[in-house]
């Protein structure tokens, strides 16, 4: 099986009007999503990622930051998955709640490199932390 990055898109403040009750359905519906990328094993890792933070450009000497929210539309999350193809990574996409609570959702679906093929540099699935 081959990886394949589900980045979530959506606008800044989408959840901002949900009552409660729709917050903890469409949370609800995310812990299912996850459930069954993992009962088929595609699930790698999956996170929601904060409203905060920081866009770095430049380069050295000249870098600026800016905040995240600047623009309407941010990375809200993602998902790490398996698929044999891409056409099966956006089936399985196409299931995330997101889609489901949020009309203005954008999923990117982009395959992961896991080998630089003209050096055979492979990228480390882990690193190990011990001294």
């Amino acid at each position: 099986m081959k990886e394949f990055m589900l980045l979530i898109r959506n606008e800044i403040d989408h959840q901002k009007s949900w009552p409660e009750a729709k917050h903890k359905k469409f949370l609800k519906s995310c812990e299912n999503y996850i459930d069954r990328l993992k009962r088929g094993n595609h699930l790698i890792a999956a996170q929601p990622l904060m409203r905060e933070g920081k866009i770095i450009s430049g380069s050295i000497g000249t870098w600026k930051e800016s905040p995240i929210g600047k623009s309407k539309e941010v990375q809200v999350g993602y998902y790490l998955i398996r698929a044999d193809n891409i056409s099966e990574a956006i089936t399985l996409a196409k299931e995330n709640p997101e889609f489901e609570f949020s009309a203005s959702a954008k999923i990117e679906v982009r395959p992961v490199k896991m080998k630089e093929e003209t050096t055979g540099f492979v990228y480390p699935k882990e690193i190990n932390s011990k001294p």
